[in-house]
């Protein structure tokens, strides 16, 4: 599953009365199926059963430390960007036992956990989401430290993915070529079009899986003029997104520039509340811990998601490395967007904006680098002029 995404070379359209359908399709081959779903004044991700789960004529207006549901003027399956869940959470979970060990009279015996994986479809996956699973895929699955329970989830996941028609105002996709169009790493992948009393779904297909699942669908083929209508949709979405992040360069100046007076303005605003980690569809960091039964003859070893803006994420011996608010955030958006790229080749970000939306004082990395860059210009102008 999940080969690299090639188009149909004539797009099909699944009617919106079809579309559970799908949902039937991939529970009859024995996925679950995970997709957005409206819960609490947010929308999260959970298992549904038909399309009547999913947030139906539903947006969400975001905006840095805010995030609202509104309702749409139409019956939009699609119609928000996303939540403050992402699709890590299945694959690269919060908790998980990796060993265990008993004592009996016998002595002691050391059991590893064996990868645990339910086959899954994920549905309604972003475009900067899919960016964020190929990062994990790299760090997780393809890199010298294998993680097995990602890669046996990973391996038994379907993605079925949605091109975006519209953005929110934290966007910011476009600067890192992430969105708001798939182009690869789906096996199916949706365009949602209601245009002219119409409300249909173009069809593509990336791999032979994804061609399976659409071959039980009573698809129609795509005429000329829905093929422009779904082309329509990417195209508004990506003018809708205003917020940038200039990447040329900006590597290099950021670990040039630890000193920059701008990291003790942030340092004063940030809470270093690690909300931004918790949302962030590519952050990894986790701890392990130890602990025993009260008995004493049962010690087990556990896997926990992290945060590099803790105090004790950095504790070595002699108390920890990164004591102020100002050197955990420093240290978070450096290897985001500047010591990630030496690491994995690419940066630890896809532009999906979260990290801004759910910061609880609004603080916006782009922001962040663009000061930075502005003030070093500034700089360097003054100095040509003298």
């Amino acid at each position: 599953m999940n080969k690299k995404g090639v188009a149909w070379a004539s797009s099909a359209i699944l009617y919106r009365e079809h579309f559970d359908e799908l949902i039937v399709a991939l529970k009859e081959v024995g996925l679950r199926v995970i997709a957005p779903t409206p819960r609490d004044d947010a929308i999260v991700l959970d298992e549904i059963s038909s399309s009547a789960d999913l947030p139906i004529g539903l947006y969400d207006k975001q905006e840095p430390g805010a995030y609202r549901l509104k309702k749409r003027k139409d019956k939009a399956l699609f119609g928000y960007n996303v939540g403050p869940q992402s699709f890590k959470r299945y694959l690269h979970t919060t908790s998980e036992v990796i060993a265990e060990s008993h004592r009996n009279s016998a002595g002691v015996t050391i059991t590893s956990a064996p990868p645990s994986a339910i086959p899954t479809a994920f549905l309604g996956v972003r475009a900067c989401e899919l960016a964020a699973l190929s990062v994990q895929d790299k760090i997780l699955m393809q890199g010298p430290f294998l993680d097995p329970n990602y890669a046996a989830r990973r391996q038994v996941t379907f993605v079925v993915a949605v091109n975006c028609g519209q953005a929110t105002s934290n966007c910011f996709c476009t600067s890192l070529e992430t969105g708001p169009k798939v182009n690869d790493g789906f096996d199916l992948a949706l365009t949602e079009v209601i245009a002219g009393g119409e409300h249909y779904f173009l069809v593509e297909t990336g791999s032979s899986a994804g061609a399976a699942i659409a071959a039980r669908l009573k698809l129609n083929p795509a005429t000329p003029e829905q093929i422009s209508a779904g082309s329509n949709v990417c195209e508004e979405a990506r003018k809708q997104v205003k917020k940038q992040l200039v990447t040329d360069g900006l590597p290099h100046i950021l670990a040039q520039n630890t000193d920059h007076p701008r990291w003790d303005e942030v340092g004063a605003r940030c809470l270093t509340c690690g909300a931004c980690t918790m949302v962030c569809p590519t952050c990894f960091c986790m701890t392990i811990e130890d602990s025993t039964d009260l008995s004493g003859d049962i010690a087990r070893r556990t896997k926990r998601l992290d945060s590099c803006f803790t105090v004790d994420f950095s504790y070595i011996h002699g108390g920890s490395i990164r004591q102020t608010p100002k050197s955990r955030y420093r240290q978070w958006m450096t290897h985001k967007l500047s010591s990630w790229v030496e690491q994995f080749g690419s940066m630890g970000c896809c532009g999906c904006g979260r990290c801004i939306t759910w910061c609880p004082v609004g603080i916006d990395l782009t922001e962040e680098a663009a000061a930075i860059r502005a003030s070093l210009s500034e700089v360097s102008h003054k100095a040509k002029a003298s």
